[in-house]
This record gives structure tokens, sequence and C-alpha cells, in this order.
């Protein structure tokens, strides 16, 4: 599909429920060719993805609060204004550091992540369900690694 101009107005984008965390897409990967996605995703305290790597690049914009990182074997804690990056295949998990929820712009590229996201929205609805994610996450390209 070619690219399409996209507009979307504060608080529009559809709001998806993705492992404890709330993901809007501000810019769908139909709208890029699939080259990118833009989402915001809203971190509460202690939610979000265990540690995965996959093979398509990802950048993070710390809007709001403070995200607890894992890059690889590095484990911080990034504020508003700070910027990340992990390159394809890098080991990495996110959470909300605070009690207050962070919010954190994160673009992926090519853009692959929205199928994931989608299909945990719609199968994973109570924590019983949690165990279908890994599956849900190979069929995706993503692979999850046990924590520490």
């Amino acid at each position: 599909m070619d690219k399409q101009a996209i507009a979307v107005r504060c608080g529009t984008a559809e709001a998806l429920s993705v492992l404890g965390t709330q993901v809007r897409f501000l810019c769908e990967a139909e709208r890029t060719g699939h080259a990118f996605s833009l989402m915001e995703v809203v971190l509460p305290q202690d939610q979000g993805p265990p540690p995965h790597d996959h093979p398509w690049d990802e950048a993070y914009y710390v809007l709001e609060g403070e995200v607890r990182f894992l890059l690889g074997e590095q484990e911080e804690v990034f504020r508003k204004g700070d910027f990340i990056y992990a390159p394809g295949g890098t080991l990495h998990a996110f959470k909300g550091a605070l009690p207050e929820p962070a919010r954190v712009l994160v673009l992926d590229a090519p853009a692959t992540a929205e199928g994931f996201f989608r299909e945990v929205d719609r199968e994973v609805k109570s924590p019983s369900d949690r165990s279908k994610i890994p599956e849900i996450g190979r069929r995706h390209q993503m692979r999850f690694h046990a924590p520490g």
C-alpha cells in the first residue's frame, strides 16, 4: 500500500491494552508503507514487556515520568527528555519506575510490532491468558527471555 498522510488529534487514537500498558498507535504501519510506526505507550509502575528481542529496530523518547530499561545486560532509569535506541536483535525490556505512569513515544522500523500488540489486546484479557503471549510473540518474530 502507498504511504498516506495522517493527522491524529490528542486522545483520539485507539487504545490497546498490552502487557499491563496502554498502547496508542499514532501512525500505523499501513500509513507509512510499513517503513515505521509510531506509538504512545503509558507505563504504570512495574508494568511493561519482559525481556525480549526481535529483528526490527525500536527507538524510545520519554515524554513523562521515569522508565526502567534493560538494554542488553545493563539496566538504567530514564527520565523525561531521554532517548533510547535498541537496534534489532538487542535484548531489552522496560517498565514504569514510579507510582505515576510514564508516557513514552516508541518508533519501530520497519513497522512490525503492531500485529503483536493488536493480537495481545484481542487475545489476552485476563491473567490466565498470559500463557498465550510467548506463542503470539513467536508468530510476530518476537522472542521472550526469562527475567534476570
